[in-house]
């Protein structure tokens, strides 16, 4: 077994039989999440449940197919092709009943049965705080995305999210600048990332000991229809949902809508109003939701329970943090040179700077070459991030 699948394994507490009939039945068409768990909770196990005759199987209100499914044995067929490709995958599943499954998912409406999951998974039952927003943010709301989870994860608080682009993936960054694992959530097989330029980090995740999870099965392809499922997991699990830039329209507001719905807390990071991206946020404050400019704004809103146990631990005890900021001025570098240094002053990371803008600002003390030199260097270095466009911003 690798070290991913006996990663994922640590938290399982149900018999690799019961498990098998779980995935059998998550492998049958036509039974949902809600379906498979009162069938299991009637029958009393799963595995008893996979050799009761077809009459019996339509009375525990399973459909017909899936009943016949089940009965002429092909459910668990399905379920012997799955085991194997998650031995391949270095993956594994959990059940609803396995002692890993997250506790706060099981206060939704219609928690998945199973779980399919690569990397950590006890990191599922730690207090995590799911971080959203729109696949086209502004350098604002990359940078106060990845400013707050990186802060929220020094502190304890295990960032979710969904590893889409923008502010999802500037979430997890923030978490791993921190040092510490998030948790990424998919619309997808856990074998099949998307969108593809995110290999690198998806690799980085489980690497720094995060967690990839789906409920959906190995090789699940890219469906419209499994992304706004997959939102009620995002909230389901977390104490709470931050918005970050989202439009009018955005998928965002379905997960805003089931974190309101999952009694889930919901806060918002405000934007400018004359951008579409600030509507959602700025809508959900305008509803109630805690406005957030910095980390405190989401920490007093913590559960009592879980904010004194995060404060309690070892870690968060003995850990020095300076206080962050997007907008701070940086120490001076000496690695970086007297040119390059008058560049980065005029460049912020909230806003872009288009070249002609940079240029202009520095007209009367650098020439154009000078300035192209700076940008190349600082560029290369990593110290700031060039747009399309030729604009430029600061990195994080």
């Amino acid at each position: 077994m690798s070290a991913g699948a006996s990663e994922a394994a640590a938290g399982q507490s149900v018999s690799f039989r019961e498990r098998q009939a779980w995935l059998a039945l998550a492998m049958t068409p036509g039974v949902g999440p809600r379906r498979i768990l009162r069938a299991v909770e009637r029958c009393g196990c799963a595995a008893q449940l996979m050799h009761l005759p077809l009459t019996e199987l339509e009375a525990l209100d399973l459909p017909a197919q899936a009943a016949q499914f089940i009965s002429s044995g092909e459910a668990e067929h399905a379920a012997d092709q799955e085991m194997e490709k998650l031995a391949a995958t270095g993956a594994s599943v959990l059940t609803y009943r396995d002692e890993a499954y997250p506790e706060r998912l099981k206060e939704i409406y219609d928690p998945p049965a199973l779980l399919w999951v690569r990397g950590n998974a006890a990191l599922l039952t730690q207090p995590s705080l799911a971080v959203v927003g729109t696949r086209h943010p502004t350098p604002y709301g990359t940078g106060m995305a990845e400013m707050l989870s990186r802060d929220l994860a020094m502190r304890g608080l295990t960032i979710l999210s969904g590893m889409a682009r923008g502010i999802d993936s500037a979430a997890h960054k923030g978490a791993l600048a921190a040092k510490r694992p998030t948790i990424a959530v998919w619309g997808t097989g856990v074998d099949v990332i998307y969108p593809k330029e995110n290999k690198s980090l998806a690799e980085q995740i489980i690497a720094g000991g995060g967690t990839i999870l789906s409920e959906l099965p190995l090789g699940t392809f890219p469906a419209p229809q499994n992304f706004p499922k997959r939102n009620r997991i995002l909230s389901g699990m977390s104490v709470g949902v931050l918005v970050v830039e989202a439009g009018e329209y955005s998928g965002t507001r379905v997960t805003a809508r089931c974190a309101l719905e999952q009694n889930r807390e919901v806060f918002a990071v405000p934007g400018n109003v004359t951008t579409k991206n600030a509507w959602g946020p700025n809508l959900l404050i305008k509803q109630g939701a805690k406005l957030v400019a910095c980390w405190e704004d989401v920490w007093e809103e913590l559960p009592t329970q879980v904010r004194t146990a995060l404060e309690q631990s070892e870690e968060f005890a003995s850990r020095e943090t300076r206080e962050a900021s997007l907008f701070e001025e940086s120490p001076a570098d000496p690695a970086v040179s007297a040119a390059e240094a008058r560049v980065l002053s005029v460049l912020r990371r909230d806003e872009a700077l288009q070249m002609d803008e940079i240029l202009g600002k520095l007209e009367p003390e650098m020439s154009s070459s000078e300035v192209f030199t700076a940008l190349f260097e600082l560029e290369l270095a990593g110290r700031i991030r060039q747009l399309p466009g030729r604009n430029y911003v600061r990195s994080f």
